[in-house]
């Protein structure tokens, strides 16, 4: 009906309005993809024809969506994590797939088909909980923690179950001897990837890298990935298996974050294409024949699935509230169910209108997650009067330490840089009460007489309750920008006149943050490069006095784009004030000038003891770099940085050669 080149641009403008729409609306952008796979496929429209090059998106999708997950798993991790992860996660998993698997066989269904629909509605969307999570900022949390935790069991339990389906389809006389040649064939791919991988992938890597082009890079990461998916697919696996372990292996190497980053938006339209060739496969038609049952089975499956971890978690010492958060979070299918359910179709195991069925439960499940999971705190505090307590609980602590403190300083986080700070304002007879998440850290810390509370320094009842009102300045010690910006706007709205100073990991967020109401940032690397260096040359025999105007120097040339400014009338009016300050002055260029149609580096900047910063050109929403062989041209307006008197003599040049 359509040419290739029509159907690709409907396929293109579809996306990009719908994927717009959903962002606007804060729905899942999969969702989106998922939405046109269904209107523009056999069962709507029909512009999308159900054909084998279609079916080619969905392996391709799988394969990078299974090495992006690969990617993001890391052993000490998964050490670090295994109280939750395997007894936490593990539960979930063989609970919800027993469960299911009993209810479906009770139902008549045969136990393929059980282990189908057990396995997909045993996952979690990981998309949707980890950008509601990042969002919210809640991934530090305990419910935030739980929730990961059992996520990342769901990814490692979808290696056997994909391994599993393919053995369904064999005759029953082999499907034990099937299994056991699959798991040998597994450990012995792991054992080879391990002990002789790694090196070799680190060598390999290592010599793309060298060549310096990002093009290459990214076609080697393809070409690996796509090698071990085949080698897999050869030895009687998946090609989901394959690009898993190809994710896994790379994430062990130093190239991991430059893989993430390269092939990202690659992966992202893969993904898309993925998500609609699984749209194409939902019957409209089935849906409203069946939506009584759809909904029936959707709401007892997301009841279910909270109920059973708000359960788990009671049993493993959580609270009960902090259980509820956690199954309203992961009371969803995921993306994994649709890569499960397309498997058991490509196999023959699952089909008819009982796929639509599992398919549409999915799909809805998702759908009302995005709406529902904000509000996962609420829920629980309805819900568990005890949690409610409990949280009053914990700000009445907070509200009786910090009793008869003024003046004192309120220490968001208490990790190493928090700590480090708390010994400083100790050994100044400073009052300080800190807050954290991790409640580990903070029963340590309680336990050896620190003024350490658990709490959410964003919420505003909180920091109330540590006496903001009375405090002389707050302190942000937090890794993550993320987390320190939610603090700063509870600031910034409530007490916009207390001094707050933050951490950054390093100089890239300095404007956004300040821009956000701190007082001052302080970038961890760049500020530890500096201690090094300082340390560094007084063993060399540099002289201390020398170091110090080094390093100031050094501070000054870093800071001096933040600490300059436009001069105004009513500072000019002030006799000594500002003249040993840096300050910002903007000149636009006109053509009589002396500096038109000169290039930049035939302007002598350093004589007068200025130095441009900004060039901004007329109808250019942006500054540009002004690089030296730029020539200025009328309209061009440089912002130039120095002190007062020497940008006078600046601009006297400027204008007509002459200072």
């Amino acid at each position: 009906m359509f040419e290739s080149i029509q159907l690709i641009i409907i396929l293109l403008v579809s996306s990009v309005l719908m994927v717009a729409l959903f962002r606007y609306l804060r729905l899942a952008p999969m969702i989106a993809y998922f939405v046109v796979g269904l209107l523009l496929g056999p069962y709507a429209f029909g512009i999308l024809p159900d054909s084998e090059s279609s079916r080619h998106f969905v392996e391709f999708g799988i394969v990078f969506l299974m090495f992006t997950i690969g990617l993001e798993f890391s052993l000490p991790k998964l050490n670090s994590m295994r109280n939750i992860l395997f007894g936490l996660g593990g539960a979930q998993v063989l609970i919800t797939l027993a469960t299911t698997i009993v209810f479906s066989t009770f139902l008549g269904l045969d136990l393929a088909a059980a282990f189908i629909i057990g396995s997909a509605l045993t996952m979690s969307s990981t998309a949707i909980v980890s950008k509601i999570l990042m969002e919210r900022i809640d991934l530090h949390s305990r419910h935030g923690q739980l929730s990961i935790g059992i996520l990342l069991f769901q990814d490692i339990a979808v290696i056997p179950i994909l391994i599993l389906i393919p053995v369904f389809n064999a005759q029953v006389v082999d499907l034990y001897s099937l299994l056991w040649i699959s798991l040998f064939k597994i450990l012995l791919l792991l054992f080879i990837l391990f002990r002789i991988g790694r090196p070799v992938m680190n060598f390999w890597f290592g010599i793309v890298a060298k060549q310096k082009s990002r093009e290459l890079f990214v076609l080697n990461v393809l070409m690996i990935t796509l090698i071990f998916a085949y080698v897999t697919k050869l030895t009687g696996l998946s090609y989901a298996l394959g690009a898993f372990l190809a994710g896994m292996l790379i994430s062990e190497t130093r190239y991991r974050y430059q893989v993430e980053s390269d092939i990202a938006s690659f992966r992202d339209i893969l993904l898309g294409l993925f998500f609609i060739s699984i749209g194409m496969m939902l019957n409209i038609e089935v849906f409203i024949d069946y939506y009584p049952v759809i909904f029936l089975l959707f709401i007892g499956y997301t009841i279910f699935k909270i109920i059973l971890i708000a359960f788990l978690t009671k049993i493993f010492k959580y609270e009960l509230g902090v259980g509820i958060r956690s199954g309203i979070i992961l009371g969803q299918a995921g993306e994994f169910s649709f890569v499960i359910l397309a498997l058991g179709q490509e196999q023959n195991l699952i089909s008819g209108d009982l796929l639509q069925i599992i398919l549409s439960v999915c799909l809805i499940s998702m759908l009302f997650a995005s709406f529902i999971i904000p509000f996962n705190g609420r829920i629980a505090r309805y819900l568990s009067k005890e949690y409610l307590r409990n949280s009053e609980k914990l700000v009445n602590k907070i509200e009786a330490s910090s009793e008869g403190f003024s003046g004192h300083v309120i220490l968001c986080g208490y990790g190493r840089s928090g700590q480090y700070l708390g010994r400083f304002l100790k050994e100044e007879n400073i009052s300080f009460i800190a807050i954290d998440m991790d409640l580990n850290r903070v029963n340590d810390a309680a336990n050896a007489g620190e003024k350490v509370m658990y709490g959410d320094a964003s919420r505003r009842v909180v920091l109330r309750a540590a006496g903001i009102e009375r405090a002389k300045a707050l302190v942000i010690a937090y890794s993550d920008d993320r987390s320190s910006a939610k603090v700063l706007n509870v600031i910034r709205e409530t007490y916009p006149d207390l001094p707050v100073v933050v951490r950054t990991s390093d100089d890239s967020s300095i404007q956004q943050l300040q821009d956000a109401g701190a007082t001052d940032v302080v970038p961890e690397v760049l500020e530890g490069s500096l201690m090094l260096a300082s340390h560094a040359l007084v063993l060399l025999d540099i002289p201390l006095t020398r170091v110090i105007r080094k390093i100031r120097s050094f501070r000054n040339e870093r800071y001096k784009i933040f600490r300059g400014y436009f001069m105004g009338a009513s500072e000019a009016s002030d006799d000594i004030q500002g003249q040993d300050q840096l300050q910002l002055h903007s000149i636009e260029i006109k053509n009589n000038f002396y500096l038109f149609n000169k290039q930049i580096n035939q302007i002598p900047f350093k004589e007068f003891n200025v130095e441009i910063q900004h060039l901004r050109r007329p109808n250019m929403l942006e500054d540009i770099e002004p690089r030296a062989n730029i020539k200025l041209s009328k309209g061009d307006v440089i912002v130039i940085l120095g002190l007062p008197n020497n940008l006078i003599e600046f601009e006297k040049f400027t204008i007509n050669g002459k200072s």
